[in-house]
């Protein structure tokens, strides 16, 4: 097992990436905490994995928006199992808007959902580790977009980089404590693995999966055997990092064929 003897909290934890998380955590050794507005995903995923031989799950339920909810999480999740020594920042919601339709709404609504968040519940727990010593570590879901721009993801992607920046800042700040920070940038993820090509999802995805080396759409699992390792003693030396699980999607213009024209001179 990855996290014997671990308390972990998850944020987020009733959405696609959430339940994949805290069912792999929970495999893994750890006793979990799932956080979530979502009160009824929240109580059926603790339920199902309950009823699945995996009791050690509870859930808490709050805006990880809000600065006094998120004290009120820390020390409700403490209750359940002892001090939280493993925290993910999952919560979070992509949005597609252009900018010229944007409202400062909906673009504060995104990045209090995706940045906010994350740094009041690493700050939070950050502070409660640093007064008693403990060496905790954190992971932080980011996203592909974080690093790659696309038409309709100001918002979204901003914030995204914001989450990236955020971790290398909290791994300075955090690890002279031995507090470690991390960061998971996953791409598509869907419920079932889809191949490029397959007609019957949404063009989208075929357009993704066509500059994703690995020709398929990631799963859960794929996010959360990441997330597990880099919250392990496996990864004790690891801190300030961003792992990307994208099937490849991250390396570039991955979608353009090789060419082997050596005439071929495109201009500087």
């Amino acid at each position: 097992m990855l996290l014997p003897d671990r308390s972990a909290i998850v944020t987020g934890g009733a959405g696609l990436l959430g339940r994949g998380i805290v069912e792999t955590f929970l495999r893994e050794g750890a006793s979990v905490v799932v956080v979530d507005r979502n009160v009824e995903g929240a109580t059926a995923l603790a339920e199902r994995l309950g009823n699945a031989g995996l009791p050690r799950v509870a859930v808490v339920t709050g805006d990880v928006t809000d600065e006094a909810e998120v004290d009120r999480i820390v020390a409700d999740a403490e209750a359940f199992f002892g001090p939280v020594n493993s925290v993910v920042s999952c919560a979070g919601q992509y949005a597609n808007c252009a900018i010229v339709d944007m409202s400062v709404q909906e673009w504060d609504r995104i990045f209090a959902l995706n940045a906010r968040s994350t740094m009041l519940v690493g700050r939070a727990y950050a502070r409660q580790w640093m007064e008693r010593n403990v060496k905790g570590s954190i992971v932080n879901i980011s996203s592909g977009a974080g690093r790659s721009a696309r038409a309709g993801s100001a918002h979204y992607a901003a914030s995204k980089a914001a989450v990236n920046m955020l971790t290398q800042v909290m791994a300075i700040e955090f690890g002279p404590y031995g507090i470690r920070v991390n960061a998971v940038a996953p791409s598509v993820v869907l419920d079932r693995v889809v191949i490029a090509g397959e007609t019957e999802e949404h063009p989208y995805i075929d357009m993704m999966l066509q500059g994703t080396p690995l020709r398929r759409t990631g799963r859960p699992d794929d996010v959360a055997n990441a997330v597990a390792f880099l919250a392990s003693d496996q990864a004790a030396w690891m801190t300030g990092t961003l792992v990307d699980v994208s099937g490849g999607s991250h390396c570039g213009r991955t979608h353009v064929p090789l060419t082997t024209n050596s005439t071929f001179n495109p201009g500087r």
